[in-house]
């Protein structure tokens, strides 16, 4: 809880200020990501990079940096510069949020600091996240920088490191937000065995997320376009049942991805029988939000499947489970007893 009952409200709309902020910036991660965009400046430009281009001079030297990574050598030398000005702008607003979102956490951080509004565990659980927003720039540079030298595209798996990262942001904070509201002081996640269904269920949300990564960076939606078979078969026919973890082929990306979302799904219903089976009224509400994200989250990742991997669809399944986590998140906070 804060230390001073006046600033609560001002408290409530900063959390909730960088909770949307923080989902705003999932969204334009995974539409750069889908638009090919990410490689489009190929400088970190930390303080430089603020203003866009401002003339044309400014415009052809950018375009010509571009020019030099295998992405547009291999797939884009028929590029013009209005298209570049396309895919620059989607990386370009990608940074300027992270930069504002930056500058939103600190300032007020340090306000309530100095004010004396937070008790230790705030500034102690704040710090934290303050640090992943810190590591999160250096990670998103460290990804760009993989697709720079001799790929046409960043890591795979250093975008599933960007993506975790960005999660667990938002995660923390609407944590933060649910025990201020509640003035209640629940811990995120304990290993033991209470809520040990419910506990599942979000660790394999997370993987999911992981793997929703490797699916984008690996162009992996794009290789079986059929539900609920891969071209009439449950495995993948491009490979071996001993490759079905090699996380560097898009096809058993692909068949992860399918088989952890129907677990999510078979874990919700046996947590569900549950809350029904021991009249838990005070879950119900969240219990049905929560059974309805997950049913859109699935036919959103089959849209995208039988769409050929359209990318609004694709950015509607990414802006989905942002709401499946947070509503699972609410559910977890609600079943811990104090």
């Amino acid at each position: 809880m804060l230390k001073n009952n006046n600033y609560y409200l001002i408290f409530h709309i900063w959390l909730v200020s960088l909770i949307t902020l923080v989902s705003s910036i999932i969204i334009v991660g995974g539409l750069t990501r889908l638009t090919d965009s990410g490689l489009s400046i190929t400088e970190w430009e930390l303080v430089k990079g603020v203003f866009p281009p401002m003339n044309s001079d400014d415009w052809l030297k950018y375009f010509e940096s571009y020019k030099k990574i295998p992405q547009y050598s291999l797939l884009n030398n028929n590029m013009t510069l209005d298209e570049f000005k396309y895919i620059f702008f989607w990386e370009y607003a990608h940074r300027l949020l992270a930069r504002f979102i930056g500058i939103f956490y600190l300032i007020p951080f340090l306000f309530f600091i100095f004010m004396n509004v937070l008790k230790q565990k705030y500034i102690i659980d704040l710090t934290k996240i303050l640090i992943l927003i810190l590591i999160q720039g250096t990670i998103g540079w460290y990804m760009v920088k993989s697709g720079l030298v001799e790929n046409i595209s960043v890591s795979h798996y250093r975008l599933s490191i960007h993506l975790f990262i960005a999660f667990s942001i938002l995660s923390s904070l609407f944590w933060i937000l649910l025990n201020s509201l509640n003035r209640s002081n629940k811990i995120f996640f304990q290993f033991n065995t209470n809520n040990i269904v419910l506990k599942s269920l979000l660790i394999f949300l997370f993987i999911q997320i992981i793997l929703g990564a490797f699916v984008s960076g690996l162009d992996a939606g794009k290789v079986y376009q059929t539900w609920p078979l891969m071209n009439g078969s449950y495995f993948p026919d491009d490979t071996t049942i001993k490759n079905l973890f090699n996380l560097n082929l898009p096809s058993a990306v692909q068949f992860l991805h399918r088989n952890i979302a129907y677990l999510i799904f078979f874990i919700f219903l046996y947590f569900a029988f549950n809350v029904l089976k021991k009249r838990e009224s005070h879950l119900y509400v969240n219990l049905l939000i929560l059974f309805l994200v997950i049913l859109i989250q699935i036919l959103l990742g089959i849209s995208v499947l039988l769409s050929g991997a359209n990318i609004y669809l694709a950015s509607m399944h990414q802006i989905s489970s942002i709401f499946l986590v947070v509503v699972a998140l609410k559910l977890y906070h609600l079943s811990i007893n104090t």
